[in-house]
């Protein structure tokens, strides 16, 4: 079994959502030794955004971003909430990860994944409020566009572990994440995918 860790945070060790990966992943491997784990870190080794010269280079066999997506079996993303959405970084991770022909295709009934059985999960820090219920959920373009885009390629196995309120104060956010840290432990999250 290969796990891909990527983590997109850009507040390095104090990042709440690398450490909730970063637990997540612990776990997972601590439920199975053998795990293949391949990481990828978009702060320390962003990927190009897309321009003229990348997307020319997005269907040619040798992307590595894609062979390295589609051999992973289960996916731990350390995805923060940036101004209601996701990083720039993994933005530009999917965006090379996203191709027609590989991960998706266009068929006359939509859109077709081609990436499905595979296991995500989202490791979330976000400064506010946003989940169901709160007056700001409107504002959430971060966990439906997460789902949105592993849906397009065909995977529907998607879990969040969040930590909400990180921005409110110190203790409010010791609290979150440690809330997310023992969920990230939990039995039935490290049960292999």
């Amino acid at each position: 079994m290969t796990l891909l860790h990527i983590d997109a945070g850009i507040t390095g060790n104090a990042s709440v959502s690398r450490q909730i990966s970063t637990a997540v992943v612990t776990a997972l491997r601590e439920a199975d030794p053998s795990l293949r784990v391949v990481r990828r870190d978009l702060d320390a080794d962003p990927v190009p955004h897309l321009d003229s010269r990348e997307l020319a280079a997005l269907g040619e066999p040798d992307n590595a971003l894609v062979e390295e997506f589609l051999a992973a079996d289960t996916i731990v993303i350390g995805a923060p909430m940036y101004n209601f959405s996701i990083p720039s970084q993994l933005k530009a991770w999917f965006d090379h990860v996203l191709v027609n022909g590989k991960t998706f295709r266009y068929t006359v009934e939509g859109p077709q994944g081609l990436a499905g059985g595979k296991r995500v999960i989202v490791a979330s820090a976000r400064g506010g409020f946003y989940g169901a219920g709160t007056p700001h959920a409107a504002a959430d373009f971060h966990e439906p566009y997460l789902r949105t885009l592993f849906g397009f390629a065909g995977i529907d196995d998607v879990t969040f572990v969040r930590a909400e309120g990180v921005a409110i104060s110190p203790d409010h956010r010791q609290t979150a994440l440690e809330s997310a840290l023992a969920q990230a432990k939990a039995p039935a999250l490290a049960k292999a995918a």
